[in-house]
């Protein structure tokens, strides 16, 4: 039975490198992947599974994990930051989701408790999915992808109840009325609650922080992975289901302040077990019941795609947002997510579906994940058509109402687009240096945060001329645009300089690859945090070795002046670089307090030989609240005086014997 078991897990993991790196080519989410591979692998492909049992074991351990992960990330003062999406844009994406797939099945004549359960499972949408491919993207940031993430947490949390609510919906469907018999689980998962809230607030924290103390990763992870099982199995004893255990079990540790160690240690195994949940529904799949049926199949993918993509821009136009982000929030949101297959497994025993239904579902879900991705690459182009429409204004922009004191007519002013940090710390600068700024920002609940402290802040999509013209962008001095979506970034940069011809425009880009594109579209200054990050590094390197300050600055403006080219190919260093030699003397500068104990104390600083004996010299004084800068000969040390001083590496690290803190080091022993 060990080496049937062994070869299965060595075929799974073979197929799935193999599909693995075709999806890569191809740019399939490695999710996709793994249902393939289920499906290749399983019985009813190339049959090269015998134990599908002992995989689908494997695979409940996944399930344990992803909600053992999810519970450790959950954080209420994470939910605080981003209330106003979480709470109102997921209970809006899921509660339409849910409405119309009952009017879609109650059209069907079928029962409302399968309808209400059909809506669940096609409110989900893939977290490995979106989260990926924003990521890859670098569209994370974005409103959209705020917003889209934002929306995925809600799911993530509203899908344990779901799963506790499974057994009345089932129970409500077969006509018979809701057993009370059934409210007993959610009594207890009630109480279980209270439990956990307990346990987090005054038992694991002590107990890992006794754990911790040994500095034993295994005994961490054993401990954590421990804790994860013991209440899962718990709450699996006390009729309730091994997944709302294993998230009371992360929620236990989300409290605590060993809570990011955890999610690290988890991960691999997260991961490695998550991957035999997809592989194990991919093997469900039958794909002669997909033969038979094809174009059925791909209708009911392509509405389903078509539904939630509708359900989540109206969640987003509702939020106030403009089309073009709800536009791409409805596709980021449009395919079927994990938590369906779970769901959906839940549901079989209280009769809310069979396996025909069952079938159906997978070979739904899996296409939506296949063509969710394609679509998502496509949805810039998609949103740029769907501006192009005979629109309301305030549809197409998203533009609040202003108040009238916010209406004063600007000129020669900076208009900020994005108030991230980049965003924050030019508004700062435009502030102090008294330069007339204004801010436009499309997550709704900085803009009323920074309003209410007095910013002159709007809400509003930049890539529409007539929330340009709010802003007076004919008489604006320069425009800043520092937001993460680059394609917006792009329109942004277009629409502006076709508006204001002499206006100057400063961007802030992500890749070397942009530069020349935003060049042509009529930004005068790119910024790539690519080269940005690097040439900060190179200069403080410089300034490590003693080069000059404006020879450093020179080779900065040439990098910019030709597009940084010049870190680009090393023919083009200059020569007075190029032919340096980094070999400089071993000179470094350190800070070291005057102890009262050191000889050094009372004397003037001529007296204290610190040159001739100790190869120091001391370049300023720092005394309580005053800096004495090059102090001289006759100036007295006292005790507390902070000495900066410079020598070689050798004579700094005996400086603390000089200055008395080795003696006091051994004074308190």
């Amino acid at each position: 039975m060990e080496l049937f078991l062994f070869k299965d897990l060595l075929v799974i993991l073979g197929i799935s490198i193999f599909v693995l790196l075709i999806g890569h080519r191809l740019r399939l989410p490695p999710v996709v992947g793994f249902l393939l591979t289920g499906v290749l692998a399983g019985p009813h492909g190339l049959a090269l599974v015998s134990g599908v049992d002992e995989v689908e074991n494997l695979a409940q351990i996944g399930i344990v994990l992803l909600l053992f992960g999810i519970g450790m990330e959950f954080s209420f003062k994470k939910l605080v930051q981003i209330k106003h999406l979480f709470l109102l844009g997921g209970s809006l994406q899921v509660g339409l989701t849910i409405l119309f797939s009952c009017l879609f099945a109650k059209a069907l004549d079928r029962p409302w408790g399968e309808a209400i359960f059909l809506g669940c499972l096609l409110s989900m949408s893939s977290t490995a999915i979106v989260l990926g491919l924003l990521d890859q993207k670098g569209e994370s940031a974005s409103p959209h992808g705020r917003l889209a993430i934002s929306i995925l947490i809600f799911q993530d949390m509203i899908a344990i109840p779901m799963i506790l609510l499974t057994p009345l919906i089932g129970e409500g469907q077969s006509g018979q009325g809701v057993n009370l018999a059934l409210l007993w689980p959610l009594a207890k998962g009630l109480g279980i609650l209270a439990i956990v809230f307990f346990c987090a607030q005054r038992v694991v924290p002590r107990v890992l922080h006794l754990i911790a103390r040994t500095r034993n990763k295994e005994l961490f992870l054993l401990s954590v992975l421990s804790l994860c099982f013991s209440v899962a199995w718990l709450t699996s004893s006390l009729g309730l289901s091994l997944t709302i255990g294993a998230f009371l079990a992360g929620l236990i540790i989300s409290e605590s302040e060993y809570s990011n160690e955890a999610i690290s240690n988890i991960f691999p195994f997260q991961a490695l077990f998550i991957s035999f949940f997809f592989i194990s529904v991919g093997m469900l799949l039958n794909i002669d019941f997909v033969l038979q049926q094809p174009v059925f199949i791909l209708a009911l993918a392509l509405g389903i795609l078509a539904l939630k993509t509708f359900t989540g821009a109206l969640a987003t136009i509702f939020l106030g947002l403009p089309i073009r982000t709800a536009v791409l929030t409805g596709i980021l949101l449009s395919q079927i997510g994990e938590f369906s297959f779970v769901l959906a497994k839940t549901g079989i025993p209280y009769g809310l579906g069979n396996d025909q239904s069952y079938q159906l579902f997978v070979a739904v879900s899996l296409l939506t994940m296949a063509i969710s991705p394609i679509l998502i690459n496509f949805s810039p182009r998609l949103a740029n058509w769907v501006l192009r429409l005979p629109l309301p204004e305030k549809l197409r922009t998203g533009l609040k109402k202003q108040k009238d004191e916010d209406k004063k007519v600007l000129e020669q002013h900076i208009i900020i687009v994005g108030f991230g940090v980049s965003g924050r710390n030019l508004a700062r600068s435009s502030k102090l240096a008294g330069i007339p700024y204004t801010i436009l920002e499309m997550n709704p609940d900085t803009v009323r945060e920074q309003r209410q402290l007095g910013e002159p802040i709007h809400f509003g999509d930049a890539t529409h001329l007539s929330v340009l013209e709010h802003l007076n962008i004919y008489q604006a001095k320069a425009l800043a645009v520092v937001v993460n979506d680059p394609i917006a970034a792009r329109r942004i940069v277009k629409v502006a300089r076709e508006a204001n011809p002499t206006l100057y425009v400063i961007i802030r880009v992500r890749y070397m690859q942009e530069i020349s594109l935003l060049n042509h579209l009529g930004a005068d200054e790119v910024i790539p945090d690519e080269f940005g990050t690097s040439v900060e590094i190179f200069s403080r390197v410089l300034r490590q070795y003693h080069i000059p300050d404006q020879e450093i600055n020179a080779f900065i403006a040439d990098i910019r002046a030709d597009g940084y080219e010049l870190l680009r190919n090393q023919q083009y260093l200059p020569s007075k670089l190029s032919d340096l030699k980094l070999n400089l003397s071993n000179v470094e500068i350190g800070s070291y307090r005057l102890y009262p104990h050191s000889s050094l104390v009372g004397k003037p600083l001529s007296e204290s030989r610190l040159r001739n004996l100790y190869g120091l010299t001391v370049l300023l004084i720092r005394r309580d609240s005053s800096v004495l800068s090059n102090p001289a000969p006759e100036t007295e040390l006292m005790a507390h005086d902070i000495l900066v001083v410079m020598g070689e590496k050798v004579h700094l690290q005996k400086a603390e014997e000089v200055f008395g803190g080795i003696e006091k080091a051994m004074a308190m022993t």
